[in-house]
């Protein structure tokens, strides 16, 4: 079915297959906004693999599967109201794409029984399940991110950072700040300086910032960034020559919307992912098949391959794959919200079962648990090359550091456990 662009905020779309569907799936975009240029593919890509669920394999498990997508704007207020419309609908899982509409939400969907995935942002503490029994980030987190690219670093200067520099250059808001507590912990642990640049939303004022960066001159500038934010930051760096190859950001900053618009300036930036780029996969064979040449896509089509309609193929494949795992444990194909969860915290994703879904090598292998709701860690850098406009990986999947992480999210969560009356136990 084609998608229908409506402007109002709350407006709900209905998307792949019909309006009696039994399993529904649910997507916070943002198509709409400042940082609608980079909602917009992680929406398609992750529609598109539901979508693909139903052109290909007549639905999941042999049901079909139903996707309501409701428009945020990234805007939080917009987001908690676009999941009050819709969690009546039986929607098995929601993706809420923005860290402070995952905050908000977190308490909510506890209390409703219905699980989040936040991959790769939210709460990082979300990790510990036996407190957030219905919050899962896997694969990754923010301060898996942090530290990953420490390591990155670490292993550019031999594995020494006494005295080195370090400037992290972030959105001024619950996203951007997640980080910091875990740079400063691994700034006592490798006698790093630690030079904090908070940058307000929406992000195209950065002249200060940057004269700093370039007064103090840090050996790497890290970058918590989103939409134009990012844009401005890797064109800054360019007008102060700061080595590209020494800037890094996290990976909602390593799109191509990032660093197209500054052209040959950007070659050498880097930025960490948890899944692979590029459309070298054969689901794309079936995409093209099934969604693109029937006009049954969410996009254009002119979308894949790219860094975040990867992201949102990722995320719409562990969420079906999640959905299996919990029609095998309950030997039902038409799951409640409940069993959902119990999938998700089931899952386990091995190289073997990503080449058989036609991508291999796409993400690292991880498994869920209730103690562990957000996977093993694992991530890895890309870079830009400029000249043939395309990121490709420079590193294998390597784990943070979790030996300063575990106790974090331990302290993070009993912290969070106590003041909101929760035991800390297994459902």
């Amino acid at each position: 079915m084609k998608k229908t662009l409506v402007s109002a905020a709350l407006a709900v779309t209905m998307l792949a297959g019909p309006a009696m569907a039994e399993l529904t799936f649910t997507a916070l975009s943002y198509r709409t906004g400042p940082y609608a240029a980079n909602g917009i593919p992680f929406a398609d890509g992750y529609i598109d693999y539901i979508n693909l669920m139903n052109e290909r394999d007549g639905g999941i498990g042999g049901e079909k599967a139903n996707l309501i997508e409701c428009e945020t704007g990234y805007n939080t207020e917009k987001g908690v109201e676009c999941y009050e419309s819709t969690k009546g609908s039986g929607a098995l899982i929601y993706q809420p794409l923005s860290t402070g509409i995952t905050y908000q939400l977190i308490p909510k969907a506890t209390a409703d029984n219905i699980p989040v995935h936040s991959m790769g942002y939210g709460r990082t503490s979300a990790k510990n399940g036996s407190v957030f029994n219905w919050i899962f980030n896997y694969p990754a987190n923010y301060w898996d991110g942090a530290s990953i690219a420490v390591k990155h670093v670490l292993d550019q200067e031999g594995g020494d950072l006494k005295g080195k520099k370090i400037a992290l250059v972030y959105h001024n808001s619950a996203y951007g700040k997640e980080p910091i507590r875990t740079l400063e912990e691994l700034s006592k642990k490798h006698g790093y300086e630690l030079t904090l640049l908070p940058v307000d939303h929406p992000g195209q004022e950065q002249k200060s910032q940057w004269l700093q960066i370039r007064r103090e001159r840090p050996d790497y500038v890290l970058m918590w960034g989103w939409g134009v934010m990012n844009q401005v930051a890797i064109q800054e760096a360019a007008n102060i020559r700061f080595p590209m190859d020494k800037f890094i950001g996290i990976w909602w900053s390593g799109s191509e919307n990032d660093v197209l618009p500054a052209g040959d300036a950007a070659n050498g930036y880097k930025a960490l992912t948890f899944h692979n780029l590029g459309d070298d996969y054969p689901i794309y064979a079936d995409i093209k098949k099934h969604l693109i040449e029937t006009g049954k896509a969410s996009g254009a089509g002119d979308m894949l391959g790219t860094a975040l309609y990867n992201r949102g193929l990722y995320a719409g494949m562990l969420a079906v794959e999640a959905a299996k795992t919990a029609q095998a444990i309950h030997g039902t194909a038409n799951i409640t919200p409940a069993q959902m969860r119990d999938g998700m915290e089931a899952l386990e994703m091995t190289e073997a079962k990503m080449a058989a879904l036609g991508m291999p090598n796409f993400g690292p292998e991880f498994k869920v648990s209730c103690e562990n709701h957000g996977g093993n860690g694992f991530g890895a850098v890309a870079q830009w090359d400029a000249g043939a406009k395309e990121w490709s990986l420079i590193t294998e999947y390597f784990q943070s550091d979790q030996e300063v992480l575990a106790p974090l999210v331990a302290e993070d969560s009993a912290a969070f456990a106590a003041e909101n009356n929760i035991e800390p136990g297994c459902k």
